[in-house]
């Protein structure tokens, strides 16, 4: 009888998804929790992944003409409500503050002290205080557009947490523009939308399906959201983001008018759009395995890693000299227009240990040079998009010539590879028999389940009671295929279109 294979991360996705992904993100030393509930503490090697998208995703928006700014994290309360959807929409997420200091209790204790005349937000979403800025910056159709993005961090109160998922303080960027018609923001929303879906697909090897969400799941405020979705490997969706047509209801709430070149005084149109380190946990959920986390190579803070094998220390200076002379001359390559990220592993610790560290830590490839490599002028080549048994020697020549070409074949094998899981995991659903066959008698936490799409031309009771009955969300309406119409599999009405059904973080 064959053994099980061992493997570095258990329990396994198919086990315990929940659990797997926790002990993926300890193993790569992503993140731990912090001492303040519900925050997470974002170590190195995690936080440079968050700061290679940071890096794509900044240079795509300034690509398309945006500048990057930066606006308060405290709000004042009456900011918040002057948007009656919006407050709606956040106020059992707001954390408030109170008071401006702490002063002693006279029993060597702090109680606050100097009660605030107005309280403060801390910040969930920049709306309101951007657009009450944006205000005195717009006063003429010259002004426009203006199209500024933040990086920042927000606060949004949770009660059930999990790390880069859900987390009481996360960062992320938020753009805000300023537009002179509908048309021109409408633009601007499936503008950045698009950005979204490339980034996604070409850099985090994620695909995505980008759609427009029901009434019930729009953003409090909005005219229109959009969101692309993904489909993690326990096949749940990932909201992994939203671009908002805002219409004139910010500029109403928060007075941005411009004089028009006809001479006339008009409200303005406003959108905003953003992504989180919620996508950090949407790359660990779509790649990784049952050894740890995989990544792809456009995001990996190191791609190749090179690890010395020293038989005896007679052989030390030898192996040493040799691979960082290897390290060198890799890091004089460029691949997507960058230097090539490599790591000489000069640490004094066992070898397997090292291999298995950089598994776990999903190095896309690895390479084992020993005095027997040497003399042959080879390396031993070991990729992380396959089993970790999965290895052989190469000569250093032709690995050097063939590395960006292997790392474009890492890159699009993993999207391919996601491609195919997704599809393998959606089903047409052609009544709500067969929505409640495919999600009536599943466990959300370990099913079979993926994306079920149907037509729908539901309302938002509908939509909460599908949600409250089964758990099961409408993720949006994809703008593919966006023109189809269909018989809603819930009400039967002829204007159904065409939505995604599924589970969801």
């Amino acid at each position: 009888m064959a053994s099980n294979p061992v493997n570095a991360i258990s329990p396994s996705r198919k086990e315990d998804f929940p659990q797997w992904y926790q002990q993926v993100v300890r193993a790569a030393d992503l993140a731990e929790n912090s001492p303040v509930r519900g925050c997470m503490v974002i170590k190195p090697w995690g936080y440079a992944i968050w700061e290679n998208m940071q890096r794509i995703l900044d240079k795509m928006f300034k690509d398309t003409g945006h500048q990057n700014a930066y606006f308060p994290l405290f709000i004042p309360k009456s900011y918040i409500e002057k948007e009656a959807k919006h407050v709606d929409g956040f106020a059992k997420e707001c954390a408030v503050v109170t008071h401006s200091r702490l002063v002693s209790d006279g029993k060597g204790g702090l109680i606050p002290g100097g009660e605030l005349e107005e309280p403060l937000i801390v910040r969930p979403t920049s709306e309101t205080i951007i657009g009450e800025v944006y205000s005195n910056w717009v006063q003429s159709y010259r002004d426009l557009p203006l199209l500024i993005n933040q990086w920042a961090n927000v606060v949004r109160w949770e009660m059930r947490t999990r790390i880069f998922l859900r987390t009481t303080e996360f960062l992320w960027q938020e753009g805000h523009t300023v537009h002179a018609t509908s048309d021109e923001a409408v633009e601007e929303t499936l503008r950045m939308l698009n950005v979204y879906e490339e980034f996604a697909q070409q850099s985090m090897a994620m695909p995505v399906i980008k759609g427009e969400k029901t009434e019930g799941e729009r953003f409090p405020g909005a005219v229109n959201t959009y969101s692309i979705e993904a489909m993690m490997q326990d096949g749940k969706a990932l909201q992994a983001g939203t671009s908002h047509f805002l219409g004139q209801n910010f500029a109403k709430s928060c007075n941005i008018r411009y004089l028009s070149q006809e001479g006339r005084e008009e409200y303005a149109w406003t959108t905003s759009w953003g992504v989180s380190t919620r996508l950090v946990g949407g790359l660990i959920m779509t790649h990784s395995d049952d050894d740890g986390l995989v990544l792809p190579p456009r995001l990996a803070p190191v791609q190749v890693v090179i690890l010395p094998v020293i038989p005896n220390e007679d052989k030390r200076a030898e192996v040493m000299e040799y691979c960082e002379r290897l390290g060198e001359s890799l890091r004089l390559l460029n691949w997507k227009g960058d230097p090539l990220r490599v790591q000489v592993d000069t640490r004094d610790m066992r070898g397997g240990d090292k291999v298995w560290g950089w598994i776990k830590k999903g190095v896309p490839v690895r390479l084992e040079i020993g005095p027997r490599d040497i003399a042959n002028d080879s390396v031993f080549l070991g990729r992380r998009d396959r089993t970790p048994k999965d290895k052989k020697g190469i000569s250093r020549n032709e690995f050097v010539q063939t590395l960006p070409a292997l790392l474009d074949e890492i890159q699009s094998g993993l999207l391919q590879r996601a491609m195919d899981f997704r599809t393998s995991r959606t089903r047409e659903l052609t009544s709500r028999d067969a929505f409640v066959d495919y999600f009536g008698s599943m466990n959300q936490e370990s099913s079979e389940t993926g994306f079920g799409l149907g037509f729908w031309a539901g309302n938002p009771d509908l939509e909460e009671s599908i949600k409250k009955d089964f758990k099961v969300t409408v993720r949006c309406l994809p703008m593919e295929g966006s023109e189809d119409k269909g018989p809603c599999i819930f009400t039967g009405s002829p204007e159904g279109r065409r939505a995604v059904f599924a589970f969801a973080y």
